[in-house]
């Protein structure tokens, strides 16, 4: 079968996990290049050395599309849509920005005022209102060439069930402006809802000619060391492949996450788990999940950059608090952590790299949490740390260790919050959960973060410090296909279900594993759940499943008809495995700082105490116990 290879990109780091046939991992880490994600991920493909031919593929997390709605950095996009409704980015949801300050704005549009344009026509539910004339689509075709556009957006209003006027449109674009690529909004995201079609459509012109771009640019570098092109993950929690990545832009916003979340998964069910929150912290940011029925949960709708994205993605709720988020006054005196970060250049004070300002990391290394004899291939250097903490406790008019610990407490709070969000708000109570910590900060803080949500249990999985690439490595080819129904349950027989599913089946292709799901709601309301569905089901079944589902979420229930507005359907192909296993007998000899190496290992250590991984520093705090897992990692409780 030959090697597969899981390569994240982070904020600091870059991470590389290869996975060879008999399920053995290789892990490397190297320093994130923000100028050129695809120079630090040739950096870590060198550190690997695998010859040419024995990688089979090639799995990537990115970061691009993210940053190009953080940086407004896309392409220029001409917007089409009807006349009448050209407003749709600028209205949104008639949403404040923020409730209590009325002068703030809401971020940039994609979409510019110049560059959107009516299209004269409109369809209404009972039909054509409007028909759209050969002769007005060519003359919209030539103003908007003529507009300096790099690429078309077009969402016409009822698009998601009528798209006729959509496809004349792009006709006539590829007969009088070839040079312009056409993206439909029926083709992006064929639901109800125009401002989310809109935004989303938007969102994938925005971003397609770049990300080709760069898998290009990646696949050219990967070519180099004999490696085939790189497969993308999408926000779903699935993979793609290149080509098809490039087209799917808006669908890989969260790319680097979701990997996370799906090796989260992966470890979970390797250790009997089947619910679980799961916090990822890096060096820029730190990521909470939700594990149920051992899988990730998907959801449709959210935001990335302030921007509306309504495809499904992994729940992921991120906030700004990572290994690099520096400290700092506000000018109530207060002291404050994030949102902005050291990230890779110049990092952390004690990455000697020419950073100054005191960093999450820094003050672990204050307290002594860190082993300063280095971290993943950075030395570290603890007076420089040192000197950042004391400058901000200088400012505070604080003492060094106290402004060390209230760091931290800064950013366990927000992370905190960012995991009671993800759980509470779908009635899931976080005491009865695991809570999974991964990432280069994830055992740092697990005990704490444990603590603040009254969870008992924790899981420091092996190869924590880089699971999401491990998760990148293992990941199935996923294809989704999505379709809108709107029909109520009562009028759908277990042949119109089946109807639905084979249509959808037959978009998203061959596959080992097909999954598919109806997003319901009780008519009059205004959000939906999705419900896993199979063909066999009735609409009465289906109805019967949602009012559970809804019940558990919100703790009630309505005696109204349930309405299914759109479908999802998944087809996945067949995933990696990895040997999760202690091998080799331990180095460690009980000398000096407890180290854990990945041999086998039996250990139980009581806190408070610190352990050093291969990847990443467990952090054992007062009350705690830590067990050496046959797996490799860690298992955690209170005592």
């Amino acid at each position: 079968m030959g090697t597969s290879v899981g390569i994240d990109v982070g904020g600091t780091f870059t991470d590389l996990v290869a996975v060879d046939d008999d399920g053995a991992i290789s892990i490397r880490k190297v320093l994130s290049t923000p100028e050129d994600q695809s120079v630090g991920v040739d950096a870590a493909v060198a550190a690997l050395g695998a010859p040419a031919g024995s990688v089979q593929r090639v799995v990537h997390g990115t970061t691009v599309v993210t940053n190009l709605l953080l940086e407004r950095s896309g392409a220029r996009v001409a917007l089409c849509a009807t006349e009448g409704a050209t407003d749709l980015l600028i209205l949104r949801r008639q949403e404040r920005a923020s409730l209590y300050d009325l002068a703030a704005e809401h971020p940039v549009r994609l979409a510019s005022q110049a560059d959107t344009f009516g299209v004269p026509e409109r369809i209404a539910p009972e039909g054509v209102i409007r028909g759209l004339d050969a002769a007005d689509a060519r003359a919209l075709a030539e103003r908007v060439a003529a507009s300096g556009a790099e690429i078309v957006a077009v969402s016409l209003l009822h698009a998601y069930a009528d798209d006729r006027h959509e496809r004349a449109l792009a006709r006539a674009f590829a007969e009088f402006a070839p040079g312009l690529e056409v993206v439909l909004s029926s083709d992006v995201l064929p639901e109800i809802r125009e401002f989310e079609r809109t935004s989303t459509t938007v969102v994938e012109a925005y971003a397609r000619p770049r990300v080709a771009s760069y898998l290009r640019a990646l696949a050219a570098r990967l070519g180099e060391h004999g490696w085939p092109s790189p497969g993308v993950m999408t926000s779903s929690g699935g993979m793609r492949a290149a080509d098809s990545a490039a087209r799917h832009a808006a669908s890989l916003a969260l790319s680097g996450p979701a990997g996370g979340v799906v090796g989260a998964a992966y470890v979970a069910k390797a250790a009997g788990i089947s619910r679980a929150l799961t916090i990822d912290i890096g060096g820029t940011s730190a990521d909470a999940g939700l594990i149920l029925d051992g899988q990730p949960l998907v959801e449709a709708g959210g935001s990335v950059a302030g921007v509306a994205l309504a495809l499904p993605r992994v729940l992921v709720e991120t906030v700004s608090a990572g290994g690099g988020s520096i400290g700092w006054m506000d000018d109530g005196g207060a002291l404050r952590v994030g949102p902005r970060s050291a990230g890779a250049r110049p990092g952390p004070a004690a990455f000697g790299r020419g950073g100054t300002s005191a960093t999450v990391t820094d003050a672990h290394i204050v307290l002594g949490h860190i082993d300063v004899g280095g971290v993943s291939g950075v030395a570290l250097d603890a007076d420089a740390a040192l000197r950042a903490v004391s400058s901000l406790a200088a400012h505070l008019g604080a003492d060094v260790r106290g402004t060390a610990t209230a760091m931290l407490a800064a950013a366990d709070a927000e992370m905190a919050r960012a995991l009671r969000r993800v759980g509470v708000e779908r009635g899931i109570d976080p005491r009865d959960c695991t809570l999974i910590a991964f990432g280069g900060g994830g055992p740092l803080h697990a005990c704490r973060l444990a603590m603040r949500l009254e969870m008992r249990r924790i899981l420091v999985p092996p190869a924590a410090g880089v699971l999401s690439a491990l998760g990148l490595a293992l990941a199935a080819e996923r294809r989704e296909a999505l379709g809108s129904v709107m029909r109520d349950t009562t009028a759908m027989t277990s042949e119109d279900v089946a109807a639905i599913i084979d249509r959808l089946t037959r978009v998203a292709g061959d596959a080992v594993v097909h999954e598919s799901w109806f997003r319901a709601r009780y008519r009059g309301q205004g959000h939906e759940l999705e419900v896993p569905v199979v063909r066999a089901m009735s609409g009465d079944a289906i109805a019967a499943r949602f009012v559970g589902i809804h019940d558990q979420r919100f703790g009630f229930t309505l005696d109204v008809p349930v309405e299914i507005i759109s479908a999802r359907h998944a087809a996945s192909g067949q995933g990696r495995d990895a040997r999760l296993a202690r091998r080799g007998p331990s180095t460690w000899r009980g000398d000096g700082p407890l180290r854990d190496d990945g041999g086998v290992f039996d250990a139980t250590v009581r806190g408070p105490a610190t352990i050093a991984l291969m990847d990443a520093t467990l952090l054992v705090d007062e009350g705690w116990v830590a067990r050496a897992l046959p797996i490799g990692g860690w298992e955690m409780e209170r005592e």
